[in-house]
């Protein structure tokens, strides 16, 4: 075994690779092993529930549909094979189009990501957001915590469209508006990368929104602007500028390592500000709350009628058919 040779250490970034595939493969062979154990529970209990009327079939059907669950659960993982999808996510969200109502919009969209990785187990934290003066938000940046967080989010980079009659409409019209949401691999440290100093344009300044007097009052948000590039990243949801530089600096690194994918770049230092705007695009996926109630994506053909559920963070359907189109 590889681990075990006497030179496996030598070379430190290799070994951690090794040693992070080595327990990923060991988690999944005993999650699949338990999965096995939980089906011949189900199956003796089964045998049992035929001769014994105490025991609740309500119990057994809920505990079948839980063992379905992570059955399709462990189906869906063995589609997320890329260098990142195991990697924490960090989820940009940005207003559109639309005004007012895109504003509500994003904030809408932000509930359902919430709700999503809560469902999921994620741990969620909120790195930047800008609120809007009357309502909603302008933007926000989430790091979403947790095994294959990027490998599931990766299905929603692109336009989501809103169609409503708006609430901010004195008239009752409808509208149509749009958020852009952008989804980014949060690098290990196997998967690091450089960025020369001199690239760095790096400003503070004092934190907005609610954040207490103490951090409204101190220059503990930062701003890091990549020369070569143009992308600007910031961060200002902690107290310690320290942690508000090393989460922006992070978002960078996710930014230029997917820039230099998509230019097929050799190099961080070959990309220049040329390739930093991606474009708006065309919508990937629409929510109808009028005349009818639909949610479709526009890539899969993908739909549900229950846009209630879908609002609500039910959102496993779309991100399935993703990612099936994509290992065809």
């Amino acid at each position: 075994m590889k681990m075990q040779e006497a030179d496996f250490w030598n070379n430190i970034e290799e070994a951690q690779k090794i040693s992070s595939e080595e327990k990923n493969l060991a988690d999944k062979l005993n999650e699949y092993k338990g999965l096995l154990q939980r089906i011949e529970d189900a199956r003796v209990l089964i045998e049992i529930a035929s001769e014994d009327e105490s025991i609740s079939l309500k119990d057994i059907s809920g505990e079948i549909d839980d063992i379905q669950s992570q059955i399709e659960e462990l189906k869906t993982e063995t589609l997320l094979s890329g260098e990142y999808d195991r990697n924490n996510a960090i989820l940009n969200l940005h207003v559109g189009v639309g005004g007012t109502d895109a504003q509500d919009w994003t904030e809408m969209l932000l509930r359902m990501y919430t709700r999503w990785a809560e469902k999921k187990g994620y741990k969620i934290e909120t790195l930047d957001m800008l609120p809007a003066d009357d309502a909603g938000i302008k933007s926000v940046s989430l790091r979403i915590i947790g095994e294959f967080a990027y490998g599931y989010l990766k299905a929603e980079k692109g336009i989501h469209r809103l169609v409503r009659i708006s609430p901010f409409n004195a008239n009752g019209k409808r509208q149509t508006s749009f958020t852009s949401v952008e989804v980014l691999p949060e690098l290990t440290e196997s998967q690091n990368i450089d960025i020369r100093p001199e690239d760095l344009k790096v400003d503070t300044f004092r934190a907005g929104g609610a954040g207490g007097q103490y951090v409204n009052k101190t220059e503990s948000a930062v701003r890091i602007t990549h020369i070569p590039t143009g992308i600007v990243v910031q961060c200002q949801n902690e107290r310690s500028q320290h942690y508000n530089r090393e989460q922006a600096l992070k978002m960078l690194k996710s930014k230029l390592v997917e820039l230099k994918e998509r230019a097929h770049k050799d190099k961080i230092e070959d990309l220049t500000g040329e390739l930093k705007d991606m474009g708006w695009g065309s919508q990937i996926r629409s929510y109808v709350f009028h005349p009818y109630t639909l949610v479709k994506d526009h890539r899969t053909g993908v739909e549900s009628g229950n846009i209630s559920s879908v609002m609500d963070g039910n959102i496993d359907d779309f991100i399935k058919g993703y990612l099936k189109q994509q290992t065809k």
